[in-house]
Protein backbone atom coordinates (compact mmCIF):
# COMPACT_ATOMS: atom_id res chain seq x y z
CA UNK A 1 0.00 0.00 0.00
CA UNK A 2 1.13 3.46 -0.74
CA UNK A 3 0.48 6.06 1.66
CA UNK A 4 -0.18 9.80 0.79
CA UNK A 5 0.10 12.91 3.16
CA UNK A 6 -1.39 15.85 1.44
CA UNK A 7 -0.41 19.33 2.29
CA UNK A 8 -2.12 22.56 2.25
CA UNK A 9 -4.13 22.54 -0.77
CA UNK A 10 -4.24 18.78 -0.91
CA UNK A 11 -7.06 18.22 1.41
CA UNK A 12 -9.16 16.05 -1.57
CA UNK A 13 -9.02 15.48 -4.82
CA UNK A 14 -11.60 13.44 -7.34
CA UNK A 15 -9.75 10.05 -6.87
CA UNK A 16 -9.89 10.20 -3.10
CA UNK A 17 -14.02 9.49 -3.41
CA UNK A 18 -13.33 5.76 -4.43
CA UNK A 19 -11.68 5.53 -0.96
CA UNK A 20 -12.91 4.51 2.47
CA UNK A 21 -12.99 6.42 5.63
CA UNK A 22 -11.02 4.10 8.41
CA UNK A 23 -10.39 5.38 12.24
CA UNK A 24 -6.89 4.59 13.46
CA UNK A 25 -5.37 4.58 16.58
CA UNK A 26 -2.29 4.66 17.92
CA UNK A 27 -0.32 5.04 20.89
CA UNK A 28 0.33 9.22 20.27
CA UNK A 29 -2.85 9.89 19.79
CA UNK A 30 -5.49 10.19 17.01
CA UNK A 31 -4.23 11.16 13.23
CA UNK A 32 -4.83 14.01 11.95
CA UNK A 33 -8.46 12.64 10.07
CA UNK A 34 -9.82 9.15 9.38
CA UNK A 35 -7.39 7.39 6.92
CA UNK A 36 -8.92 7.49 3.53
CA UNK A 37 -8.19 3.98 2.03
CA UNK A 38 -8.88 1.98 -0.82
CA UNK A 39 -7.63 1.44 -4.24
CA UNK A 40 -6.98 4.32 -7.42
CA UNK A 41 -6.18 2.25 -10.66
CA UNK A 42 -5.91 -0.80 -8.84
CA UNK A 43 -3.22 0.41 -6.77
CA UNK A 44 -3.89 0.31 -2.92
CA UNK A 45 -3.48 3.34 -1.55
CA UNK A 46 -3.71 5.25 1.80
CA UNK A 47 -4.19 9.09 2.41
CA UNK A 48 -3.90 11.31 5.07
CA UNK A 49 -3.90 15.46 5.38
CA UNK A 50 -1.36 16.16 7.65
CA UNK A 51 -3.51 19.34 8.73
CA UNK A 52 -6.71 17.62 9.16
CA UNK A 53 -9.89 17.20 7.43
CA UNK A 54 -10.75 20.49 7.85
CA UNK A 55 -6.94 22.16 7.53
CA UNK A 56 -7.00 23.38 10.86
CA UNK A 57 -3.70 22.19 12.61
CA UNK A 58 -1.22 24.42 12.24
CA UNK A 59 2.35 22.56 11.58
CA UNK A 60 3.73 22.68 14.99
CA UNK A 61 0.70 21.57 16.22
CA UNK A 62 0.33 18.36 14.28
CA UNK A 63 1.11 14.97 15.51
CA UNK A 64 3.91 13.59 13.37
CA UNK A 65 4.09 10.46 14.93
CA UNK A 66 0.42 9.74 15.54
CA UNK A 67 -0.21 10.17 11.47
CA UNK A 68 2.91 8.00 10.58
CA UNK A 69 2.15 5.76 12.90
CA UNK A 70 -1.58 5.27 11.87
CA UNK A 71 -0.16 4.92 7.98
CA UNK A 72 2.60 1.96 9.03
CA UNK A 73 -0.04 0.15 11.19
CA UNK A 74 -2.93 0.42 8.14
CA UNK A 75 -0.58 -1.67 5.95
CA UNK A 76 1.55 1.13 3.87
CA UNK A 77 4.60 0.09 3.03
CA UNK A 78 6.22 3.72 1.39
CA UNK A 79 5.34 7.33 2.24
CA UNK A 80 5.10 10.14 -0.49
CA UNK A 81 4.06 13.63 1.26
CA UNK A 82 3.11 16.11 -0.65
CA UNK A 83 4.61 20.03 1.09
CA UNK A 84 3.37 23.42 -0.13
CA UNK A 85 6.89 25.54 -0.04
CA UNK A 86 8.41 28.59 -1.01
CA UNK A 87 11.44 28.64 -3.54
CA UNK A 88 14.54 30.38 -2.65
CA UNK A 89 17.17 30.86 -5.95
CA UNK A 90 15.27 32.34 -9.22
CA UNK A 91 15.71 29.01 -11.36
CA UNK A 92 12.54 27.84 -9.01
CA UNK A 93 9.74 29.66 -9.93
CA UNK A 94 6.36 29.52 -8.07
CA UNK A 95 4.27 26.99 -9.69
CA UNK A 96 6.92 24.26 -9.70
CA UNK A 97 7.38 20.90 -8.65
CA UNK A 98 10.46 19.98 -7.01
CA UNK A 99 11.79 16.42 -5.74
CA UNK A 100 13.97 17.35 -2.64
CA UNK A 101 16.72 15.00 -1.95
CA UNK A 102 17.91 16.77 1.46
CA UNK A 103 16.82 18.58 4.45
CA UNK A 104 17.94 21.14 6.80
CA UNK A 105 15.52 20.89 10.57
CA UNK A 106 15.23 24.55 12.05
CA UNK A 107 12.16 23.40 13.85
CA UNK A 108 11.91 23.28 17.86
CA UNK A 109 9.62 21.79 20.57
CA UNK A 110 8.23 19.27 18.19
CA UNK A 111 7.57 15.38 19.35
CA UNK A 112 10.48 14.30 16.92
CA UNK A 113 11.40 10.57 17.47
CA UNK A 114 9.48 7.24 18.81
CA UNK A 115 12.56 6.55 20.73
CA UNK A 116 11.81 9.29 23.64
CA UNK A 117 12.12 6.67 26.44
CA UNK A 118 8.65 5.62 26.27
CA UNK A 119 8.70 3.46 23.16
CA UNK A 120 5.96 0.73 23.12
CA UNK A 121 7.53 -2.46 21.56
CA UNK A 122 8.63 -5.72 22.81
CA UNK A 123 12.24 -4.57 23.61
CA UNK A 124 10.56 -1.91 25.87
CA UNK A 125 11.87 1.37 26.29
CA UNK A 126 14.95 2.17 24.67
CA UNK A 127 16.90 4.54 22.42
CA UNK A 128 18.04 4.43 18.99
CA UNK A 129 20.12 6.08 16.47
CA UNK A 130 18.81 6.07 12.64
CA UNK A 131 21.00 7.00 9.67
CA UNK A 132 20.04 10.05 7.88
CA UNK A 133 22.52 10.36 5.47
CA UNK A 134 20.21 10.56 3.08
CA UNK A 135 16.59 11.26 4.30
CA UNK A 136 14.59 10.41 0.96
CA UNK A 137 14.32 7.08 -0.21
CA UNK A 138 16.34 6.57 -3.91
CA UNK A 139 13.28 4.31 -4.92
CA UNK A 140 10.70 6.43 -4.61
CA UNK A 141 12.24 9.70 -5.93
CA UNK A 142 13.26 7.27 -9.08
CA UNK A 143 10.13 6.14 -9.37
CA UNK A 144 8.29 9.93 -9.18
CA UNK A 145 11.20 11.19 -11.79
CA UNK A 146 10.38 8.15 -14.49
CA UNK A 147 6.32 8.97 -13.66
CA UNK A 148 6.69 12.71 -14.80
CA UNK A 149 9.07 11.82 -17.86
CA UNK A 150 6.79 9.77 -19.32
CA UNK A 151 3.57 11.93 -18.48
CA UNK A 152 5.56 15.19 -19.72
CA UNK A 153 5.43 16.54 -16.34
CA UNK A 154 7.98 19.19 -15.25
CA UNK A 155 9.69 17.90 -12.16
CA UNK A 156 12.30 19.69 -10.61
CA UNK A 157 15.56 17.06 -9.37
CA UNK A 158 17.05 17.75 -6.24
CA UNK A 159 16.69 20.57 -3.46
CA UNK A 160 17.16 21.26 -0.14
CA UNK A 161 14.31 21.67 2.05
CA UNK A 162 14.42 23.81 5.05
CA UNK A 163 11.96 22.69 7.59
CA UNK A 164 10.95 25.89 9.23
CA UNK A 165 8.52 25.77 13.01
CA UNK A 166 5.30 28.08 11.38
CA UNK A 167 2.75 29.11 11.09
CA UNK A 168 4.13 32.18 10.44
CA UNK A 169 6.19 33.25 6.98
CA UNK A 170 9.30 33.72 7.37
CA UNK A 171 11.40 37.22 7.37
CA UNK A 172 13.64 38.35 4.23
CA UNK A 173 16.79 37.94 6.68
CA UNK A 174 15.45 34.58 7.89
CA UNK A 175 15.58 33.26 4.30
CA UNK A 176 19.24 34.94 3.81
CA UNK A 177 20.29 32.63 5.99
CA UNK A 178 18.54 29.90 5.00
CA UNK A 179 20.57 30.59 1.56
CA UNK A 180 23.61 30.72 3.28
CA UNK A 181 23.08 27.62 4.70
CA UNK A 182 22.25 26.32 1.13
CA UNK A 183 18.68 25.92 1.09
CA UNK A 184 16.53 25.73 -2.04
CA UNK A 185 12.52 25.83 -0.78
CA UNK A 186 11.76 26.02 2.67
CA UNK A 187 8.25 24.55 4.41
CA UNK A 188 7.02 23.93 7.70
CA UNK A 189 6.07 19.96 7.76
CA UNK A 190 9.16 18.31 6.36
CA UNK A 191 10.47 17.50 9.80
CA UNK A 192 9.82 15.30 11.91
CA UNK A 193 7.89 13.59 9.53
CA UNK A 194 11.25 12.36 7.35
CA UNK A 195 12.96 11.21 10.28
CA UNK A 196 10.00 9.53 12.08
CA UNK A 197 9.82 7.75 8.80
CA UNK A 198 12.62 6.35 8.78
CA UNK A 199 12.74 5.14 12.64
CA UNK A 200 9.37 2.97 11.01
CA UNK A 201 10.91 2.07 8.42
CA UNK A 202 9.17 3.57 5.99
CA UNK A 203 10.58 4.87 2.57
CA UNK A 204 9.71 8.04 2.56
CA UNK A 205 9.88 10.95 -0.27
CA UNK A 206 8.53 14.57 -0.68
CA UNK A 207 6.59 15.80 -3.39
CA UNK A 208 6.90 19.65 -2.95
CA UNK A 209 4.98 22.09 -4.50
CA UNK A 210 6.38 25.80 -4.89
CA UNK A 211 3.53 28.11 -3.94
CA UNK A 212 5.43 32.12 -3.77
CA UNK A 213 8.89 33.06 -3.75
CA UNK A 214 10.22 33.17 -0.39
CA UNK A 215 10.28 36.64 1.49
CA UNK A 216 12.29 38.90 -0.41
CA UNK A 217 12.67 37.15 -3.28
CA UNK A 218 9.36 37.94 -5.38
CA UNK A 219 7.84 41.85 -5.35
CA UNK A 220 4.43 40.90 -4.49
CA UNK A 221 2.79 39.83 -1.31
CA UNK A 222 3.63 36.54 -0.46
CA UNK A 223 -0.38 35.48 0.12
CA UNK A 224 -1.50 36.64 -2.50
CA UNK A 225 1.22 34.57 -4.93
CA UNK A 226 0.45 31.35 -2.80
CA UNK A 227 -3.32 32.18 -3.78
CA UNK A 228 -2.45 32.79 -7.38
CA UNK A 229 -0.55 29.71 -8.05
CA UNK A 230 -0.98 27.03 -5.17
CA UNK A 231 -4.26 25.30 -7.06
CA UNK A 232 -2.33 24.89 -10.10
CA UNK A 233 1.01 23.25 -8.86
CA UNK A 234 -1.65 20.60 -6.53
CA UNK A 235 -3.38 19.99 -9.76
CA UNK A 236 0.26 18.79 -11.23
CA UNK A 237 1.07 17.03 -8.70
CA UNK A 238 -2.35 14.89 -8.25
CA UNK A 239 -1.82 14.35 -11.86
CA UNK A 240 1.80 13.30 -11.40
CA UNK A 241 0.60 11.05 -7.90
CA UNK A 242 -1.92 8.73 -10.16
CA UNK A 243 0.96 7.89 -13.13
CA UNK A 244 3.33 7.22 -10.21
CA UNK A 245 0.95 4.60 -8.61
CA UNK A 246 2.44 1.80 -10.61
CA UNK A 247 6.42 2.56 -10.05
CA UNK A 248 5.85 3.54 -6.64
CA UNK A 249 4.06 0.44 -5.84
CA UNK A 250 6.99 -1.57 -7.54
CA UNK A 251 9.90 -0.15 -5.60
CA UNK A 252 8.00 -1.59 -2.38
CA UNK A 253 7.11 -5.10 -2.69
CA UNK A 254 8.16 -6.72 0.44
CA UNK A 255 11.25 -8.87 0.45
CA UNK A 256 10.08 -11.85 2.13
CA UNK A 257 14.24 -12.41 2.72
CA UNK A 258 14.59 -8.96 4.40
CA UNK A 259 14.12 -8.91 8.30
CA UNK A 260 12.30 -5.90 10.31
CA UNK A 261 14.34 -3.10 10.45
CA UNK A 262 16.08 -2.79 14.15
CA UNK A 263 14.10 0.60 14.78
CA UNK A 264 11.07 -0.32 13.55
CA UNK A 265 9.04 -0.53 17.04
CA UNK A 266 5.73 -2.20 14.77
Amino acid sequence: MIAILGGSGLDRWPQLGTLTPQSVSTPYGEPAAPLLCGRIDGIAVCFLPRHGAAHSLPPHRINYRANLWALKQAGARAVVAVATVGSIPAHIPPGALVLPDQIVDYTHGREATFFDGDCLDDAGSRVEHIEFTEPYDAGLRAALLAAASDAGIALIDGATYAATQGPRLETRAEIDRLERDGCHIVGMTGMPEAALARELALPYACLAVVANRAAGRGGSSLLAEIEQHLAGGIAAAQRLLVAALPGLAATCQPDPGTAPAPGNPL
